[in-house]
């Protein structure tokens, strides 16, 4: 190709203007550290063209810029579904004989969804810079980080519920929130108010489910991101447990919901009991997760409120009020099962004759 004078002649690259309070994303996995951006800010730096050597030209088509938004499902890699697209012109068709540089700028630039990647999903917002040529483009990428900042919300009750199974168990578990920000703790309780049956270890789990698709082709991915042991022997009636759960240490996004019809990422605490027969009882519960902004960006305010996420005086849209009820289990039923199939790509009904193998569940008593 070289031979032939079709080898790429020039290297792009991208230089990101860092203004004052900007950080890097602190990710070890990642090589390439991208910059934090939130809505409404402005993305602006300037583009280099690099040619390989210093008596070469570099004949082209105009050099452009774009800023993107995009949604990548797993399943459809060849569709991407791209919500944001801005482009900027840098040079009109000509002849560059020397490295040349160009400043760009996409002024207040909306960035409506935070950045995701997930076990089905990816959202991404990123730069592009192409060089259009004759026969092949000349094209260099540059991934940017977006951060949704949520406002506190005014209303944020506890949550305090009763559950058990008749005859057999009935404990009160409270929570003393039903939002939390990513840097959070998640403070309750368990209080036994009545224990027939030997329970040898207890344990609460976050767990993370990711919703892709619509309709019959709803696809759910659940993912264990923290367990805790909170009990390990029998207790007896009357006993309290403390949960208190730091939510700071891991790898937490904000509670999406419906993102462009496409996906959501909700949060559940899972209370998981175990008897000394090895059998499983369930109480799960959604939470909803925020970001809070940094003591820099107090003052900064989204001039579009995404829906999706955390925002208003009233807190997380689209979330229902805590409500206080008692249930009683009276027959095992199927239920997400943290031995077996908590990352399962679904979850199917215990089977009703094998005695050994049911695990008994008591269902969530809030409804979608």
């Amino acid at each position: 190709m070289t031979f032939f004078g079709l080898g790429q002649t020039a290297e792009l690259e991208i230089i990101l203007d860092r203004p004052d309070g900007k950080k890097k994303l602190d990710e070890s996995s990642k090589k390439d550290q991208s910059l934090i951006y939130y809505d409404g800010e402005t993305v602006s730096g300037r583009v280099n063209v690099i040619l390989k050597k210093s008596s070469s030209r570099l004949e082209h088509q105009g050099i452009k810029v774009e800023f993107i938004g995009q949604i990548e499902m797993y399943y459809d890699r060849g569709n991407h579904h791209e919500f944001t697209s801005l482009v900027k012109e840098l040079a009109r068709p000509g002849e560059m004989l020397q490295n040349t540089s160009y400043n760009f700028e996409f002024l207040n630039v909306e960035k409506p969804y935070e950045t995701y990647t997930g076990s089905n999903v990816r959202l991404r917002y990123f730069l592009r810079v192409t060089v259009i040529r004759r026969i092949y483009d000349i094209v260099k990428e540059m991934d940017i980080i977006v951060h949704t900042l949520s406002s506190y919300p005014d209303m944020n009750n506890s949550i305090k519920m009763e559950v058990g199974i008749e005859d057999c168990l009935h404990i009160e578990f409270e929570y003393n929130k039903c939002k939390y920000h990513l840097k959070d703790v998640i403070v309750g309780k368990i209080y036994f108010l009545l224990v027939r049956i030997k329970i040898k270890h207890m344990e609460i789990a976050i767990i993370k489910r990711e919703t892709t698709g619509s309709g019959p082709n709803t696809f759910n991915e659940n993912e264990t991101i923290a367990k805790y042991e909170i009990m390990d022997g029998a207790p007896v009636r009357g006993e309290s447990i403390p949960i208190r759960v730091f939510l700071a240490g891991y790898d937490l996004t904000p509670t999406m919901r419906d993102v462009n019809k496409r996906f959501s990422v909700r949060y559940f605490l899972n209370l998981v009991l175990m008897d000394e027969e090895d059998r499983r009882y369930f109480k799960q519960q959604e939470i909803t997760l925020w970001r809070k902004g940094e003591k820099h960006l107090k003052g900064m305010q989204n001039r579009n409120e995404p829906s999706h996420l955390v925002s208003g005086k009233d807190g997380p849209k689209g979330s229902e009020a805590p409500r206080t009820t008692t249930q009683s289990v009276h027959q095992p039923s199927g239920s997400l099962d943290n031995t077996d199939s908590e990352n399962d790509h679904n979850h199917s009904p215990m089977n009703e004759g094998d005695d050994e193998q049911i695990r008994s569940s008591i269902e969530d008593s809030t409804s979608e």
